[in-house]
């Protein structure tokens, strides 16, 4: 019996009765008959349904030949299915001589190397015999797909960017959103668990010494006054009225801590957007930052849109084609304020039930039918350094307006700028504001805040002291009562004023033992000082800059003004408009007086007052900067140098008036034979020059006045 009959009768047999081992469980076993030598190895060569036949000689003496396509087929078809056979290039040089074989399965490329390798074998009429030597070959397979990818740039850029913007909504807008609306409605904040409310229950009698209470019982007396508005907004936040609540007021005329603790209080749908850190931040990835985090956008890769950029400008300068993935500040503003919108909306709907009696009703007509049942967005700081990335407050503005316009929220605006209508009315144009101005205390309700705030502190160490020495029954002594200097309160805050920051720093200067008079001539004395470093000791650029930045207005302005007002209290707008160190100054980024009568009032030395909407009376800023400038006209120092520097740019402008006069006189005596008719125009220019040249004497006459005094005095 021969090998091929036994290898036959085991086909045979298999076929029948077909084995299917654990490793093969859809394909049998089958066999193969053993033509050559094989190669029992252990080397880490894994199995490919390549193989590479290489055709060496049977003998060293004989050179072998290669065999055909034909051939190879009928020695390796019986060995399974073959895909392929590709022959050597003619042009190759590679020794030996060798063809691929491709099979389908490489169990089949197994079975055939294992039969095959070493096998001899001599085609009809050739000479020699030839040695097949078989080994795996890595099919190199063409890259079609990525080829395709590389070569047309222009189409697979904006598919990939579009796919990449589409995961990143898909996948990080709804993370995005469950954050925003779990700050809104703070259920993440440790402080309102369960267990810091029950911790809070019990350490409260321990840990409340009354700090807060005078600063309660203070706010009180003035919440007390201002009734009322609060009453007014409050009934605004319950009627489905699609505008904007802008509450403008000073800095320090207590608008935020109306709004929060009197108007919102109690209530839980709140979010706070303070444009102040958003504005002050560095570059456009510290704004994004800021803003996600005021709204509690998260997660933001604020660093990810350099890097975009970067590959945005490789893209382009390679293929031609902005490939769009980076975003500018507009669109991530945009961005985030809309998923905050999204947020807002679900937030506003939280309450709703299918139970209730108006469920039938879609979400924006429920909402419109329930005010009540809003999210409340304040806008804190509104206008902050409006001149510096304004393109912000017209996205807000614009938000905000989308926001009442689709009755997802009340939008709140707090701000000190005058000026809040004019963004305001561009992004909700037809409708009126409901607008509160709050402005410094009377005399009467400041005092009664301040007494306020001394009653309640002291009810509080006397309450301390009395559970110390286990309780006599004796009443309670109050501040205002045990001290006889509170009698000169009246006239210490007739020059203090009414703003509500100085008024807190002069109660709690009380509290600690101070004198009503020493208290306020500390605070005015610390304004000056204040008033003195911020306007006038600076130069003209704008202090407290990392980056130098020059300024709208002089020093020699500001100092007109304080003179001035110290002197007159109020001054006419125009009237300043004309005065030589506005209409003339000599600074160059001061030239512009309406401007730098704006750039001050920004910076809160001075107030504007309007009437009938034009700009009509100039106060100080604040009330006790009233007191402040009167203290640095006290100062003869700082009086001299700053009247130096005035009467230098007076000179300086007269000098420039002379030299206009001379040049046209000039002019004028280059004429041929001198005509009459320009004989009044020269004696109007002398006339001209005759009064700046005794303005000039006057002024060097003070100057040296001045000089002198500096000279002497320390």
């Amino acid at each position: 019996t021969s090998a091929s009959e036994i290898q036959a009768k085991l086909s045979q047999a298999l076929e029948q009765n077909p084995i299917k081992p654990w490793f093969s469980p859809f394909r049998g076993i089958s066999t193969g008959l053993v033509l050559g030598r094989p190669w029992l190895e252990d080397l880490y060569r894994l199995p490919k349904s390549r193989l590479r036949v290489e055709f060496v000689p049977a003998k060293d003496s004989e050179q072998p030949d290669e065999l055909s396509q034909e051939a190879l087929y009928s020695v390796f078809r019986r060995y399974g299915w073959i895909a392929d056979i590709t022959s050597q290039p003619p042009d190759s040089k590679v020794l030996p001589k060798f063809a691929y074989v491709d099979f389908v399965l490489v169990k089949d490329a197994i079975m055939a190397r294992n039969c095959l390798h070493g096998f001899v074998l001599q085609e009809e009429g050739s000479k020699a015999a030839t040695k097949l030597r078989l080994s795996y070959e890595q099919r190199v397979k063409p890259h079609n797909i990525w080829k395709w990818i590389s070569s047309h740039p222009r189409i697979v850029i904006p598919i990939l960017a579009a796919f990449l913007a589409t995961f990143t909504v898909i996948v990080f807008d709804p993370i995005r959103e469950f954050f925003v609306k779990h700050h809104v409605q703070r259920s993440l904040e440790f402080t309102n668990s369960k267990l810091y409310k029950w911790l809070k229950r019990q350490t409260s009698d321990i840990l409340s010494l009354g700090k807060k209470h005078g600063s309660d019982a203070g706010l009180n007396a003035l919440f007390n006054h201002r009734k009322d508005l609060i009453d007014s907004i409050k009934s605004s936040l319950l009627e489905s009225v699609d505008t904007f609540v802008v509450i403008q007021g000073p800095r320090g005329s207590g608008g935020k801590e109306l709004v929060m603790d009197q108007v919102l209080e109690g209530r839980k749908d709140v979010l706070v957007l303070d444009c102040k850190p958003v504005m002050e931040a560095r570059g456009e990835a510290g704004t994004i930052r800021k803003l996600a985090f005021q709204v509690g956008y998260r997660p933001v890769f604020s660093w990810a849109n350099n890097l975009s950029s970067l590959v945005d400008l490789a893209i382009q300068s390679t293929t031609g084609v902005k490939a769009g993935f980076s975003e500018n500040l507009e669109a991530q503003v945009v961005k985030i304020l809309q998923t905050t919108a999204s947020a807002l909306k679900e937030v506003s709907l939280a309450g709703r039930k299918k139970d209730d009696q108006d469920a039938n009703l879609s979400d924006d007509a429920y909402l419109e039918a329930h005010p009540e049942r809003r999210a409340v967005v304040v806008i804190d700081n509104f206008l902050h350094k409006s001149e510096e990335k304004g393109i912000i407050y017209d996205k807000v503005s614009d938000w905000a307006a989308a926001l009442v316009q689709s009755n997802v929220a009340h939008v709140i605006f707090l701000t000190t700028d005058t000026s809040y209508s004019k963004p305001l009315s561009r992004a909700l144009p037809d409708r009126v504001f409901h607008q509160v101005t709050l402005g410094d205390l009377s005399p009467q309700v400041a005092k009664q805040f301040v007494v306020s705030q001394l009653e309640a502190n002291a009810r509080s160490d006397e309450k301390a002291k009395e559970d110390e020495r286990g309780g006599d029954g004796s009443p309670l002594k109050t501040d205002s009562q045990g001290r006889q200097d509170l009698q000169e309160l009246d006239e210490c805050i007739e020059a203090l004023g009414g703003r509500l920051t100085d008024l807190q720093v002069l109660a709690r200067r009380l509290k600690v033992g101070q004198s009503p008079k020493k208290a306020v001539s500390d605070i005015i004395e610390q304004s000056a000082s204040e008033i003195l470093r911020m306007f006038l000791l600076t130069g003209n650029k704008t202090a407290g800059e990392g980056v130098d930045k020059e300024r709208k207005w002089s020093v020699e302005q500001a100092w007109y003004l304080i003179k001035e007002i110290a002197k007159n209290d109020s001054l006419r707008y125009n009237e300043v408009l004309l005065a030589n160190t506005f209409a003339s100054s000599t600074t160059s980024s001061a030239t512009n007086p309406e401007a730098a009568l704006e750039a001050l009032a920004n910076a809160e030395l001075i107030t504007v007052k309007s009437h009938h909407g034009r700009p009509a009376t100039i106060r100080a800023g604040k009330p006790v900067y009233q007191a402040a400038f009167a203290k640095l006209l006290e100062d003869k120092v700082v009086k001299s140098r700053m009247d130096l520097a005035l009467l230098t740019e007076l000179s300086k402008i007269e000098a420039k008036n002379i030299d206009k006069a001379e040049q046209e006189l000039t002019v004028l005596a280059g004429l041929p034979n001198a005509p009459a008719q320009a004989s009044d125009r020269v004696n109007y220019l002398l006339g001209k020059l005759q009064a700046s040249q005794r303005k000039i004497e006057g002024f060097d006459k003070e100057m040296g006045a001045l000089k002198k005094v500096l000279a002497e005095e320390a």
